[in-house]
């Protein structure tokens, strides 16, 4: 399956988006005069990492190609409460219909660029990267995990058909660790292949059969430095369970490469902005 382009993706999710708000018509701007002009501006009412630009751009250029936005931040600046983000002047009918849906998809994706910046930092210093996962808003995903780098944290594999993870139910039904990866290889031998292990033993096995990814699934901190000195650099070791801003960085700190949160993009709290006319 081929990546769809992100512009692509972009212009979708808006077209999504304001078919979903506007459907046959915004009857309340209807009651603004067709002719008038207004300047608006965005602020945010929190500190924050902005992501989400060019869908909030997206949005007015669908609406009205004469809508001009001026920003004052780019994608991955944190911002203070009551920064400026933006100004934009137009026709007042346009800028009103296109506001909730403009303000959506940039209040969610910084959410999600805001969370992914505070746990980037909580392992800066450390060789550990942060990754998301596919728990992500049914619609959003890759506007989310485009959000996600914006907060300096990486993408795992974006679905189903770019990477191979051979999960506990997967291993189940193959018959072992072993039996998945070998298919998976005759398969497809230019994919790479990252297998969930649950205890030390199958670390083992899945080194044994060259796996190239390990998914520590809910490691405590012992068996995650247990695994990292049987490891000794052969695979890449992903920790993944029970990560939160309280224990990411003693995972970070037992020498994994990667830790997997699902708290990046599911759990997000949309950043307050507002939009206000002159």
């Amino acid at each position: 399956m081929s990546e769809i382009p992100l512009q692509d993706i972009i212009r979708e999710d808006a077209v999504r988006a304001l078919a979903e708000d506007i459907g046959s018509g915004d009857i309340t701007a209807a009651l603004i005069p067709e002719s008038q002009q207004s300047t608006a501006t965005v602020i945010s009412r929190d500190n924050a990492t902005i992501a989400g630009i060019d869908w909030f751009n997206e949005v007015f250029k669908q609406l009205d190609d004469n809508i001009i936005v001026e920003w004052q931040v780019s994608d991955g600046d944190t911002v203070k409460a009551e920064q400026l983000l933006c100004t934009l002047s137009g026709a007042s009918r346009s800028l009103l219909s296109g506001e909730r849906a403009a303000l959506n998809f940039l209040q969610t994706l910084s959410a999600t660029a805001t969370v992914a910046h505070q746990y980037a930092e909580l392992v800066a210093g450390t060789k550990t990267k942060i990754l998301d996962t596919r728990k992500t808003i049914p619609g959003l995903r890759r506007a989310q995990k485009y959000a996600v780098t914006c907060g300096s944290c990486y993408n795992h594999r974006i679905g189903l058909y770019d990477a191979y993870l051979i999960k506990e139910n997967h291993i189940a039904a193959a018959g072992s660790i072993s039996n998945a990866i070998s298919t998976a290889r005759h398969l497809n031998s230019n994919a790479k292949i990252e297998v969930e292990v649950e205890t030390i033993n199958e670390v083992k096995e899945a080194l044994t059969t060259k796996a190239d990814i390990l998914l520590l699934d809910n490691f405590g901190l012992d068996m995650l430095r247990e695994a990292v000195v049987l490891n000794n650099g052969q695979a890449i070791l992903e920790a993944s369970g029970n990560v939160t801003t309280e224990t990411v960085r003693a995972i970070a700190e037992t020498g994994v490469d990667t830790i997997s949160t699902g708290e990046l993009t599911k759990h997000v709290r949309a950043i307050d902005l507002s939009m206000r006319f002159k």
